[in-house]
């Protein structure tokens, strides 16, 4: 029994880790208070356990304002034991209105600064979030299985202007 309690607590399933590392719109259009971009994003996903992490049924998905404005199916894969899966994902998000009623953001009020009075400012700044889920199974000593999931978010600040990267907070 005690070989059993030793056993598990070594090889206890963890959920993968994602870092997002990046993201970019590498072409952007505003027009007409609409945005119509493409989207990029680049991440890592760790696998701590001890035995190959296989994944399916994986999602990114991108929100404005409540509502959904890209998404994108992760392809299967594996990740290996202890190793890290770097992946990047680009999509063409379908234009959108901007919220006209979204009060004017300060970088530093988007990072949690509290100071409102300083940082960039920009007169078309707006919010979207990011979302990854990913889900799959790890097996144990090649016989048994277990169901992982883990999901990242980010919020990311954008300049409306030119499209840029303000910053993007998790």
């Amino acid at each position: 029994m005690i070989v059993l309690i030793v056993f598990f607590t070594l090889f206890k399933p963890k959920d993968p880790k994602i870092s997002i590392n990046a993201v970019q719109l590498p072409t952007f259009l505003f027009s007409n208070n609409t945005v119509n971009f493409t989207f990029a994003q680049y991440v890592s996903v760790n696998n701590p356990n001890r035995d190959v992490f296989t994944h399916f049924h994986s999602s990114l998905e991108l929100v404005y304002s409540g509502n959904q404005v890209g998404f994108m199916f992760i392809p299967a894969g594996t990740i290996e034991s202890g190793r890290t899966q770097f992946m990047s994902a680009m999509f063409s998000v379908q234009s959108f209105p901007l919220n006209s009623s979204t009060p004017m953001m300060t970088l530093n009020s988007f990072i949690g600064d509290g100071d409102s009075n300083s940082g960039l400012r920009s007169e078309h700044t707006f919010e979207m979030e990011l979302k990854m889920k990913m889900a799959g199974r790890v097996k144990i000593l090649k016989f048994f299985t277990h169901h992982v999931e883990t999901e990242a978010s980010c919020r990311v600040a954008v300049s409306a202007n030119d499209g840029s990267v303000l910053g993007f907070h998790f």
